[in-house]
């Protein structure tokens, strides 16, 4: 486990974010050039060696209902690694990989798109469907027939 200091001396060198000092010892690290109202990459690094780091619904992370993956236990690499996700998912290059094809039972495709804080579907420009989180996106497209390309 990495202490309060390596884990700051880390995100103090992603010099796209900003350290905020909150309540009890706590940091967190903030993203402005993000495409989205949600700004915070790291939520409450604490002295104890406790933190988060904001993944959304991006695949690969065990996230909490909030989004956030606790990395108490992390190493070096596995922190940078996080870090990178996340702000590369509330970048503007966000938008661009979170784009999936999906094609029909009967060879037809829709286009599942990240969009501010929802998963729409689109048939060619026209919105077919809109969900909150993308298993829920996910799961109605299987449902369907669909299966990602």
């Amino acid at each position: 486990m990495l202490s309060f200091e390596q884990k700051i001396s880390i995100l103090e060198g992603f010099t796209e974010l900003t350290r905020k000092d909150v309540s009890l010892g706590r940091v967190n690290f903030h993203f402005y050039g993000s495409v989205f109202d949600k700004t915070i990459v790291a939520y409450h690094i604490h002295p104890n060696g406790n933190g988060f780091v904001y993944t959304g619904d991006m695949e690969g992370f065990a996230s909490n209902q909030k989004g956030l993956v606790n990395v108490r236990d992390y190493d070096e690499t596995e922190l940078r690694n996080i870090v990178k996700a996340s702000i590369a998912n509330l970048s503007s290059d966000a938008e661009i990989s979170h784009q999936q094809v999906w094609k029909g039972p009967e060879n037809e495709s829709l286009l599942l798109v990240q969009e501010d804080y929802f998963w729409n579907i689109y048939t060619n420009d026209m919105l077919e469907e809109s969900f909150e989180t993308y298993n829920e996106a996910e799961a109605y497209l299987k449902e369907e027939g669909f299966i990602r390309q």
